[in-house]
């Protein structure tokens, strides 16, 4: 459990150091936790639509998705809700950042790689899910 705990940290700390690093270049590195937070809540929600399309394409039943249904808040509030108390409350982050930082500069390289991996294989696997979900005659199963 302890691996996963430090490992979701180490994720959110390349997140943020990417973020901290192109907002240097171009003029100002303000709200970098925030952008950071964002991106870590994007990738969580793109996970879930996934999974969601999959279930679809699986059951091979059609899910009409409107912003009026709770399906849509619950995983929500609860992605919010984790990253919360994951990374803002009580400032966890800071203090493994400190760690983090403190590794060699290859395993920092190897672990930024892994990273940005991570990040491909999510929006990849979003994009084939749609792509899947196009193949579906859904006309048969309205």
């Amino acid at each position: 459990m302890k691996f996963i705990k430090k490992s979701y940290y180490y994720f959110f700390y390349r997140i943020y150091r990417s973020i901290e690093f192109t907002s240097e270049l171009s003029g100002g590195k303000f709200l970098t936790f925030f952008k950071a937070g964002v991106v870590m809540i994007a990738l969580e929600i793109w996970i879930f639509f996934s999974f969601g399309n999959y279930y679809t394409i699986c059951t091979k039943t059609f899910v009409e998705i409107t912003f009026s249904m709770p399906i849509i808040y619950i995983p929500l509030l609860i992605i919010v809700g984790f990253n919360y108390f994951t990374l803002d409350y009580k400032d966890n982050w800071k203090k493994y950042n400190v760690e983090f930082a403190n590794y060699s500069k290859r395993k920092n390289r190897i672990g930024g790689w892994i990273v940005f991996g991570i990040i491909l294989i999510i929006i990849f696997n979003l994009i084939f899910s749609f792509y899947l979900m196009s193949q579906v005659d859904w006309n048969q199963y309205r």
